[in-house]
Protein backbone atom coordinates (compact mmCIF):
# COMPACT_ATOMS: atom_id res chain seq x y z
CA UNK A 1 0.00 0.00 0.00
CA UNK A 2 1.18 3.36 -0.98
CA UNK A 3 0.00 6.70 0.07
CA UNK A 4 1.43 9.32 -2.39
CA UNK A 5 3.30 12.49 -1.11
CA UNK A 6 3.62 15.64 -3.53
CA UNK A 7 4.07 19.67 -2.00
CA UNK A 8 1.36 20.89 -0.88
CA UNK A 9 -0.59 17.96 -0.07
CA UNK A 10 -3.50 17.50 2.84
CA UNK A 11 -1.52 16.24 5.92
CA UNK A 12 -5.01 14.80 7.38
CA UNK A 13 -5.43 13.03 3.71
CA UNK A 14 -2.34 11.08 4.15
CA UNK A 15 -2.09 10.61 7.83
CA UNK A 16 -5.75 9.05 8.61
CA UNK A 17 -5.32 6.73 5.95
CA UNK A 18 -2.04 5.68 6.72
CA UNK A 19 -2.86 5.19 10.69
CA UNK A 20 -6.15 3.15 9.66
CA UNK A 21 -4.39 0.60 6.93
CA UNK A 22 -1.12 -0.03 9.33
CA UNK A 23 -3.15 -1.19 11.63
CA UNK A 24 -5.17 -2.87 9.52
CA UNK A 25 -2.18 -4.64 8.00
CA UNK A 26 -0.86 -5.25 11.20
CA UNK A 27 -3.95 -6.76 12.95
CA UNK A 28 -3.92 -8.90 9.57
CA UNK A 29 -0.24 -9.96 10.24
CA UNK A 30 1.30 -7.31 7.36
CA UNK A 31 2.68 -4.91 9.28
CA UNK A 32 4.86 -3.57 6.97
CA UNK A 33 2.92 -3.11 4.17
CA UNK A 34 2.37 0.58 4.08
CA UNK A 35 4.40 3.38 3.05
CA UNK A 36 4.93 6.70 2.54
CA UNK A 37 5.79 7.62 -1.28
CA UNK A 38 6.93 10.24 -3.90
CA UNK A 39 7.92 10.75 -7.68
CA UNK A 40 11.53 10.43 -7.78
CA UNK A 41 12.09 8.35 -4.46
CA UNK A 42 12.90 9.44 -0.64
CA UNK A 43 12.61 12.78 -0.01
CA UNK A 44 11.14 15.63 2.85
CA UNK A 45 7.86 16.60 1.24
CA UNK A 46 6.31 19.70 2.65
CA UNK A 47 2.44 19.53 2.96
CA UNK A 48 0.11 22.66 2.40
CA UNK A 49 -0.85 23.13 5.77
CA UNK A 50 1.80 25.64 8.32
CA UNK A 51 4.61 23.86 6.43
CA UNK A 52 4.24 20.45 7.97
CA UNK A 53 6.32 17.88 6.15
CA UNK A 54 6.35 14.06 6.04
CA UNK A 55 9.19 11.91 4.54
CA UNK A 56 8.14 9.52 1.95
CA UNK A 57 10.32 6.49 2.46
CA UNK A 58 10.13 5.67 -1.08
CA UNK A 59 9.79 6.09 -4.95
CA UNK A 60 6.05 5.26 -6.26
CA UNK A 61 6.11 2.56 -7.61
CA UNK A 62 3.17 1.64 -9.98
CA UNK A 63 4.00 -1.43 -10.74
CA UNK A 64 3.52 -2.56 -7.18
CA UNK A 65 0.30 -4.18 -6.66
CA UNK A 66 -2.08 -3.29 -4.37
CA UNK A 67 -3.23 0.20 -3.29
CA UNK A 68 -2.12 3.67 -4.27
CA UNK A 69 -4.12 6.42 -2.01
CA UNK A 70 -4.02 9.84 -3.49
CA UNK A 71 -4.99 12.80 -1.83
CA UNK A 72 -6.08 16.16 -1.81
CA UNK A 73 -4.00 19.67 -1.79
CA UNK A 74 -4.00 21.93 1.66
CA UNK A 75 -3.64 25.80 1.58
CA UNK A 76 -5.58 28.96 1.94
CA UNK A 77 -9.02 28.25 -0.38
CA UNK A 78 -8.25 30.93 -2.45
CA UNK A 79 -5.47 28.84 -3.74
CA UNK A 80 -6.44 25.28 -3.48
CA UNK A 81 -7.57 25.23 -7.49
CA UNK A 82 -4.54 26.53 -8.50
CA UNK A 83 -2.58 23.56 -6.36
CA UNK A 84 -4.63 21.21 -7.57
CA UNK A 85 -4.38 21.92 -11.18
CA UNK A 86 -0.66 22.09 -11.01
CA UNK A 87 -0.40 18.55 -9.48
CA UNK A 88 -2.76 17.55 -12.40
CA UNK A 89 0.20 18.57 -14.75
CA UNK A 90 3.04 17.11 -12.68
CA UNK A 91 4.74 14.10 -12.86
CA UNK A 92 2.53 12.45 -10.27
CA UNK A 93 0.12 11.77 -12.75
CA UNK A 94 2.34 9.76 -15.36
CA UNK A 95 2.62 7.14 -12.40
CA UNK A 96 -0.75 7.76 -11.50
CA UNK A 97 -1.61 6.58 -15.00
CA UNK A 98 0.41 3.57 -15.32
CA UNK A 99 -1.28 2.49 -11.34
CA UNK A 100 -4.41 2.85 -12.86
CA UNK A 101 -3.50 0.72 -15.85
CA UNK A 102 -2.10 -1.82 -13.92
CA UNK A 103 -4.81 -4.89 -13.10
CA UNK A 104 -3.13 -5.56 -10.00
CA UNK A 105 -3.74 -1.76 -8.61
CA UNK A 106 -6.71 -0.11 -7.10
CA UNK A 107 -5.68 3.60 -6.91
CA UNK A 108 -7.89 5.38 -3.97
CA UNK A 109 -8.26 9.20 -3.67
CA UNK A 110 -9.21 11.69 -0.77
CA UNK A 111 -11.07 14.62 -0.72
CA UNK A 112 -9.49 16.74 -3.42
CA UNK A 113 -7.32 13.86 -4.58
CA UNK A 114 -9.75 12.89 -7.14
CA UNK A 115 -10.24 16.28 -8.17
CA UNK A 116 -6.31 16.20 -9.63
CA UNK A 117 -6.87 12.79 -11.43
CA UNK A 118 -9.45 14.35 -13.29
CA UNK A 119 -8.40 17.50 -14.37
CA UNK A 120 -5.55 15.31 -15.61
CA UNK A 121 -8.16 13.27 -16.94
CA UNK A 122 -8.04 10.13 -15.73
CA UNK A 123 -12.04 9.92 -14.29
CA UNK A 124 -13.42 10.42 -17.71
CA UNK A 125 -16.81 8.66 -17.16
CA UNK A 126 -16.75 7.33 -13.82
CA UNK A 127 -18.60 7.58 -10.84
CA UNK A 128 -16.30 9.66 -7.97
CA UNK A 129 -16.51 11.61 -4.99
CA UNK A 130 -14.55 15.00 -3.83
CA UNK A 131 -15.10 17.23 -1.26
CA UNK A 132 -18.84 19.05 -0.79
CA UNK A 133 -17.14 22.37 -2.76
CA UNK A 134 -15.52 20.40 -5.57
CA UNK A 135 -18.62 18.27 -6.97
CA UNK A 136 -19.32 20.87 -9.59
CA UNK A 137 -15.87 20.93 -10.44
CA UNK A 138 -15.26 16.95 -10.51
CA UNK A 139 -18.53 17.52 -13.13
CA UNK A 140 -17.24 19.75 -15.41
CA UNK A 141 -13.90 17.56 -15.88
CA UNK A 142 -16.05 14.13 -17.34
CA UNK A 143 -16.57 12.34 -13.82
CA UNK A 144 -19.99 11.40 -12.87
CA UNK A 145 -20.33 12.81 -9.15
CA UNK A 146 -21.61 10.73 -7.01
CA UNK A 147 -23.13 12.24 -3.71
CA UNK A 148 -21.39 9.46 -0.81
CA UNK A 149 -18.91 9.21 2.14
CA UNK A 150 -17.11 6.73 -0.39
CA UNK A 151 -17.11 5.84 -3.81
CA UNK A 152 -15.75 2.35 -5.07
CA UNK A 153 -15.77 1.40 -8.14
CA UNK A 154 -13.57 -1.68 -8.31
CA UNK A 155 -9.94 -0.42 -9.26
CA UNK A 156 -10.75 3.27 -8.33
CA UNK A 157 -12.22 4.55 -4.60
CA UNK A 158 -12.85 7.77 -4.30
CA UNK A 159 -13.53 9.47 -0.73
CA UNK A 160 -15.17 12.75 0.16
CA UNK A 161 -14.08 15.75 2.42
CA UNK A 162 -11.03 15.70 4.45
CA UNK A 163 -11.97 13.74 7.63
CA UNK A 164 -13.30 10.90 5.02
CA UNK A 165 -9.98 9.16 4.69
CA UNK A 166 -10.63 7.20 7.99
CA UNK A 167 -13.49 5.67 5.98
CA UNK A 168 -11.66 5.19 3.16
CA UNK A 169 -8.64 3.63 5.24
CA UNK A 170 -11.98 0.99 7.11
CA UNK A 171 -13.28 0.50 3.17
CA UNK A 172 -9.67 -0.61 1.68
CA UNK A 173 -8.98 -2.35 5.30
CA UNK A 174 -12.05 -4.29 4.64
CA UNK A 175 -12.04 -4.78 0.97
CA UNK A 176 -8.38 -6.72 1.47
CA UNK A 177 -8.27 -8.03 4.67
CA UNK A 178 -11.82 -8.73 5.88
CA UNK A 179 -14.83 -7.50 7.59
CA UNK A 180 -13.03 -8.58 11.31
CA UNK A 181 -9.90 -7.13 10.39
CA UNK A 182 -12.05 -3.16 9.77
CA UNK A 183 -14.44 -4.04 12.72
CA UNK A 184 -11.09 -4.77 15.12
CA UNK A 185 -9.59 -1.45 13.84
CA UNK A 186 -12.91 0.50 13.95
CA UNK A 187 -12.97 -0.62 18.10
CA UNK A 188 -9.31 0.46 18.22
CA UNK A 189 -10.15 3.77 17.06
CA UNK A 190 -13.01 3.92 18.48
CA UNK A 191 -14.66 5.25 15.12
CA UNK A 192 -17.07 3.94 13.26
CA UNK A 193 -17.43 4.80 9.46
CA UNK A 194 -19.78 7.25 8.40
CA UNK A 195 -21.96 7.61 5.55
CA UNK A 196 -22.72 5.66 2.47
CA UNK A 197 -20.07 3.68 0.83
CA UNK A 198 -21.37 3.49 -2.85
CA UNK A 199 -20.59 0.67 -5.18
Amino acid sequence: MQIVLFDGFDPLDVVAPFEVLAEGAAVAGQPDEVRLVAVGGPREVVGGTRGLALRAAAALDPDAPGYVVVPGASGRSDEIPALLAGVARSPVIPAVRAALANPGVTVATVCGGSLILAMAGLLDGRPAVTNAQGMDALAATGARPVRARVVDDGDLVTAAGVTSGLDLGLHLVEREYGPPVALAVEEMFQYERRGIAWR
